[in-house]
């Protein structure tokens, strides 16, 4: 029998390998638009932003703001590139040798070393975020040896000017929108002189490039002067980098992974080389475990104080960027912060609630003017927009209760910019779905002034428009009207995907009133939830997508072969569906996922992924894995299927395709499930550990109630683990296998958990 010996300390002492987390490439990114794409780097602060390219010769940084768009709250516009620095230097035609461009991600820095004519050379480049500047640092092992130049280019009409050290474009857009860019050269040695639009410097020993760069988006006020404040304020090199390291160090610093150590060979390969060969045989858990860390990196440099990261994060080098690179509601931007909570990194999730309260006054105009429409000249209602398919033709929405009187709350169109205009199809539950982030970031951090003062009416509006929308069937369930699963099939009343939101919604708010004392609420939360439509199973096992089995060739058949399954919300991220509590409808969810195949585009395996672990079957979780960390492309559907070469790019940036970030943040939240789950109401270790991962280790993961939790692995069994009450009442339950421990917890306090291992 397994004996187990409890202790608690404060802190345990776990064997953890040192983790190498670092991309390498022997080449630079060709600067070309799918050298941007597939193989230049990516640094930033969550608002500033560049890619990096690493020519030696004449190499360029783009960057970007995220805050700088098109479009305003009636046109949807585009997320854009805001300008270029670009570096040329003066007698660089010799051979280099020794050529290694690197990102640092535990640091959040970029690397360049090359040698040439004898020359050690060093870039080094970071978005900082306490200073709100990018810097790019050149450095020599002998003095006075750069010369060149350096200019600032603007993508957008600015006028540019060259003074003194210095360089500033300034422009406004169509829409209004002013922005600014202002580049600072500093040089150790030699000297530097205005010739046109550049800088150009001679007989340097070292220079340090600052950029700082902003738009009117928040405040609507001139931006030059804070961007002259900001480079004002910047300290030198060394002290800039101190700051800087510290700041990322504190945020991706909180979790340490180790899955087992990859062979030598595997070790002493470059990152693209090493992408390659997994792609071919596997067995590399280090590299899985870089990219799990390369989420949590995405995320912090995407998301800070600004606008939430969007489908392609913070880096764009497109004028007219694919989808606009929105914020899509049905799917994409939820998955950029699905990591956020478990990941431990709670203050990356703020800026999409910020974005969401920010945008609710628009969205609740849209509402409310469409239903005077309707109620004044139901005849001028514009036709719906249909799919990009001509699948099917949506009805015209009046946002009427059955009395005729307009529904109260907010909802939102698929397409979504920064300013309040929406695009595409209604996706009536995307607002249920935003709320319930608001629900899960007090789950895990156990904020009571956040679930009051924040969540709590964000949850209470999106109840009653549903409270208004909901209609009964003639047995007296409640559905949502014309819904639509995205992204195929008819539109129809009481579709899953639409009802297993609904559920969650009520449910959080059940859960929510219970904290708060609102009883009332709570159990008008409780009668909504318990009349929703249930899940139910289908003719072949399968868990249905619509209300009713529908007679059609493909759809509702193992022949459906989609990369949407929306209608598995229950399982992941919701929590209706569950092997332990509901085994005949997980089930149906695991014959669905079989019957839909696992290759699809990168955020759909990336969600399949998540699905499995929640089925508790690790090695099925690995395997779309292998499939998601795998070269575009390289797994091929069956025979018939739906075909997309979702993968990733040699510098690991995840392809919907093209480059669509939602993918690397979703495998980074699926990987954490793997290792920790806790929506049942207990904190679950190792539910879906893949056979490929029988030894580690891995250091602050959070689960809900406010816990943080630390375990080591051997032989695929939990050798030991500590958890943590770092927020809430305390308490907790652990599961390891088949037993459930209650730890009685006090609050700020640690309860350590050691196993004893079969002989």
């Amino acid at each position: 029998m397994k004996r187990l010996l409890l202790t608690c300390w404060l802190a345990l002492a776990l064997p953890l390998q040192a983790a190498d987390l670092t991309l390498r490439y022997a080449a630079p990114a060709p600067d070309t638009a799918q050298g941007w794409e597939q193989r230049a780097l990516p640094i930033g602060n969550g608002r500033l932003g560049a890619m990096l390219f690493g020519q030696v010769a004449r190499d360029r940084l783009q960057f970007n703001d995220i805050t700088l768009w098109t479009g305003d709250t009636q046109t949807l516009g585009a997320y854009q590139p805001f300008g270029d620095v670009v570096l040329t230097l003066d007698r660089s035609e010799a051979p280099v040798s020794g050529y290694q461009r690197e990102l640092d991600i535990a640091r959040g820095e970029h690397r360049l070393r090359y040698t040439q004519d004898g020359v050690r050379f060093e870039r080094v480049t970071l978005a900082s975020h306490p200073a709100q500047v990018i810097a790019w640092r050149l450095s020599a092992d002998r003095p006075g040896r750069y010369q060149g130049r350096i200019a600032l280019a603007d993508r957008h009409g600015a006028a540019l000017t060259a003074a003194g050290r210095g360089m500033t474009a300034v422009g406004r857009l169509p829409n209004g929108l002013a922005y600014a860019s202002q580049l600072r050269l500093l040089n150790e040695g030699g000297r530097v002189r205005v010739e046109g639009d550049s800088l150009v410097f001679e007989g340097c020993t070292a220079l340090t490039v600052l950029l700082a760069a902003g738009t009117s988006f928040d405040d609507g006020r001139d931006p030059l002067p804070r961007v002259q404040a900001q480079l004002d304020a910047t300290p030198a090199w060394r002290e800039l980098r101190a700051a800087h390291h510290r700041d990322v160090q504190r945020l991706l610093g909180r979790v340490q992974l180790d899955l087992g150590a990859a062979p030598a060979e595997r070790r002493a390969l470059t990152t693209d080389a090493r992408l390659a060969a997994y792609t071919r045989h596997g067995s590399d858990p280090e590299l899985e475990a870089l990219y799990f860390q390369f989420g949590r990196y995405l995320l912090v440099s995407s998301s800070r104080d600004s606008l939430p990261a969007n489908l392609q994060g913070l880096w764009n080098d497109q004028l007219q960027p694919p989808w606009n690179s929105d914020y899509h509601s049905n799917i994409n931007l939820q998955m950029n912060y699905w990591p956020a909570e478990p990941a431990n990194l709670a203050e990356a999730a703020r800026p999409f609630h910020r974005f969401v309260q920010r945008l609710l006054p628009q969205w609740r105009r849209a509402v409310s003017e469409r239903a005077a429409l309707a109620l004044k000249d139901p005849a001028a209602l514009p036709p719906e927009t249909p799919p990009w398919d001509n699948s099917v033709q949506p009805p015209q929405e009046t946002f009427l209760r059955a009395d005729g009187q307009p529904v109260r709350g907010w909802a939102l169109r698929t397409e979504t910019n920064p300013f309040g205009a929406q695009g595409y199809l209604w996706n009536m539950t995307g607002n249920a779905w935003y709320a319930r982030h608001f629900w899960e970031h007090f789950a895990f951090t156990q904020d009571r002034g956040f679930l009051r003062h924040t969540a709590w009416p964000v949850l209470l509006e999106v109840a009653e428009f549903w409270q208004d929308r909901l209609k009964a069937t003639p047995d007296g369930r409640l559905v949502a009207p014309n819904g639509w699963s995205p992204e195929h099939g008819p539109i129809q009343d009481g579709v899953a995907y639409d009802q297993q939101i609904l559920w969650d919604l009520f449910d959080n708010i059940a859960q929510a009133a219970a904290v708060l004392g609102e009883t009332a609420a709570r159990e008008r939360a409780l009668a909504v939830r318990d009349r929703l439509a249930p899940p139910r199973v289908g003719s072949w096992g399968q868990l249905l997508e619509w209300l009713d089995e529908l007679q059609d060739p493909v759809l509702d058949t193992p022949r459906d072969t989609h990369r949407h399954v929306s209608h598995l919300f229950a399982l992941f991220p919701g929590r209706q569906i569950s092997p332990t509590r509901t085994p005949e409808l997980a089930a149906a969810a695991r014959r669905t996922l079989d019957a839909r195949g696992d290759v699809s585009t990168g955020w759909s395996m990336a969600w399949k992924m998540a699905w499995w672990a929640r089925l508790r079957d690790g090695d099925r979780a690995h395997r779309l894995l292998r499939g998601l960390l795998a070269e575009p492309g390289a797994q091929a559907a069956r025979p018939g299927a739906e075909v997309h070469q979702g993968g990733t790019y040699p510098n690991l940036l995840d392809t919907h395709p093209p480059f669509q970030i939602d993918g690397n943040f979703g495998a980074t939240a699926a990987i954490a499930e793997m290792l920790l789950q806790s929506h049942d109401g207990v904190i679950d270790l190792l539910p879906a550990l893949p056979a490929a991962w029988p030894n580690g280790t891995v250091r602050g993961l959070r689960a809900r109630g406010g816990f943080e939790v630390d375990m080591t692995w051997a032989d695929a069994r939990v050798k030991s683990a500590t958890v943590r009450a770092v927020a809430g009442p305390g308490g907790g339950r652990l599961r390891v296998g088949e037993r459930v421990i209650d730890l009685h917890l006090k609050p700020g306090k640690a309860r350590t958990l050691q196993f004893a291992q079969p002989n």
